[in-house]
């Protein structure tokens, strides 16, 4: 008698064996693999610096003939330096941390006689002209000195950041033009902390309203990527 005809079931296991890549193979797999990841990193960043850069080469570089700054450009820029500033309130914080806004910085003593008050008159004029794009913008007065602050000019300051800075580290960081002194400008800080440009010492009216045309080509500039608030 014949034995039956074994089922599939019955049949044993068969067993393949796959090739297995070389470590050479994986190895180079591995750092394209990490290439390709930095390529796309790369193309990320600079798609979102694009329209930054953008902004800055259209008012910086291509500018309409005959048209003249006011204020100086500062070149290269200098970055808010990484100090201590101590608030009105006692409240101790970092310059680095006034980043994201623009800022129209002035100097002085605490003292602030006829021409610091003057000064910030002006600035905070300057920035109250400024219609929807103040929210883009702070009003920054750096007091160098422990001298007491006036009473009475108190209440027109409730707009501004006030901060003790040393005169030391002002020194390191902002300039005054040729025969000036720190306390005769206002300087405008970009919102990535950047010092860039300073206006001519000791502003009449007719100045500050140039001042304030010099800030609206900005701001108009960085419309695309600049956002109101921190």
């Amino acid at each position: 008698m014949q034995d039956a005809p074994r089922s599939k079931s019955q049949h044993p296991l068969g067993m393949t064996v796959y090739e297995l890549p070389s470590p050479t193979d994986v190895v180079q797999a591995d750092s394209k693999r990490t290439a390709m990841g930095r390529l796309r990193m790369l193309l990320v960043l600079l798609v979102c610096a694009a329209p930054v850069v953008a902004s800055y080469f259209t008012y910086y570089v291509v500018r309409p003939e005959g048209r003249r700054n006011f204020g100086d450009l500062i070149e290269p820029v200098r970055a808010l330096p990484d100090v201590k500033a101590q608030g009105l309130n006692g409240d101790v914080l970092s310059l680095p941390s006034l980043k994201g806004q623009w800022l129209l910085i002035s100097v002085g003593g605490g003292n602030c006689q006829a021409d610091c008050q003057h000064q910030l008159y002006l600035q905070r004029q300057i920035l109250a002209s400024l219609g929807k794009d103040r929210a883009r913008t702070d009003w920054v007065w750096l007091v160098s000195d422990s001298a007491d602050i006036p009473n009475s000019i108190l209440p027109g300051l409730k707009e501004a950041t006030v901060l003790r800075v040393s005169a030391d580290a002002l020194a390191q960081w902002l300039q005054p033009a040729e025969g000036q002194q720190l306390q005769d400008h206002l300087y405008l800080v970009d919102p990535h902390g950047q010092w860039m440009m300073r206006f001519p010492a000791k502003l009449s009216t007719e100045g500050a309203l140039k001042a304030k045309r010099d800030i609206e080509r900005l701001l108009r500039a960085a419309a695309s990527w600049d956002e109101a608030g921190r």
